[in-house]
């Protein structure tokens, strides 16, 4: 429990004004959360207004009285919908920990990096393990790049002309023209590797998550130490399987729990050009077509 003294009391009263509304009533007035709260109006007043300009309060204009606003639904089916994620993740995790006997993690996009949302860690004693939670940059980790390569290209545009590409390593990338050759690489072949971009001597290899419309949710990945990472193993096991497991969670995902994905999901591997193995395609993501 947190300290009282660390509670901010105008962030509490802001909380306890949007908890009015899920007491049954869907508008309320100035003066009815006045006497609710035991606050001035004048406190009141100044409490929706702030809400009311980020959109989690609006105004029903022929009564004059507030309502949630779409900020608020935003958020709950957020919620809801990563409860649902990791419901649906932790036995694809499981299964495919126990099948690379290397640390998995599932994690989506927010505020321009990807979170790990859940994970399992492996049981051998040299192992990488991130923080449940914890966050990581998209433009050097393969669960971060992988979800970037199927971004619409207006969010990826979007992305790039607002972010700094930080080094962390040498072989971190740092400019954009080469980040975009890299994505448009992971788009084709439908998941990405990142070898020693964010962390020395950590290898992590990811594919991508898709809802039942076909969109990017988030990515499944495997994480380990180089030395267990890199050759046959990484071509001819690692990425066979994670491209399969994450198929997998993309139908229990689109089915709501079945492990039978859509028929038009492919999790074989396959051969591309310049002789790296690639896998079939999972799904097509509605705002990126052409990805994965």
């Amino acid at each position: 429990m947190f300290k009282n003294n660390y509670i901010i009391q105008t962030v509490s009263h802001a909380l306890d004004l949007l908890e009015q509304f899920q007491k049954g009533d869907t508008e309320l007035g100035i003066t009815d959360l006045s006497n609710r709260l035991n606050l001035q109006k004048n406190n009141v007043f100044r409490l929706i207004a702030t809400l009311k300009s980020r959109h989690y309060l609006e105004v029903n204009s022929s009564t004059g009285k507030y309502r949630l606003g779409l900020k608020t639904r935003e958020l709950g089916q957020a919620a809801i919908q990563q409860t649902d994620f990791l419901n649906h993740a932790r036995p694809v995790l499981r299964s495919l920990k126990e099948q690379s006997g290397e640390t998995c993690y599932f994690s989506v996009i927010a505020d321009a990096h990807t979170y790990y949302l859940d994970g399992i860690e492996t049981d051998l004693p040299v192992r990488v393990a991130h923080r449940i939670g914890s966050r990581r940059p998209l433009h050097c980790t393969a669960a971060g790049k992988v979800q970037l390569a199927c971004l619409a290209p207006d969010e990826l545009q979007q992305f790039l002309s607002s972010q700094e590409l930080a080094r962390f390593t040498p072989r971190t990338i740092t400019t954009k023209a080469t980040l975009r050759d890299e994505l448009a690489r992971i788009a084709v072949q439908g998941y990405a590797v990142e070898d020693q971009e964010h962390d020395n001597g950590v290898i992590e290899v990811a594919a991508p998550v898709f809802d039942g419309s076909g969109t990017i949710v988030g990515a499944l990945s495997i994480s380990g130490p180089s030395m267990r990472m890199t050759g046959s193993r990484m071509i001819h096991e690692l990425i066979p399987l994670i491209c399969r497991e994450a198929a997998r969670l993309s139908g229990r995902i689109g089915t709501g729990g079945s492990d039978a994905g859509p028929d038009h999901i492919n999790t074989q591997p396959r051969a591309t050009t310049s002789g790296r193995t690639s896998p079939g395609r999972t799904y097509t993501p509605r705002r990126a077509k052409g990805c994965c």
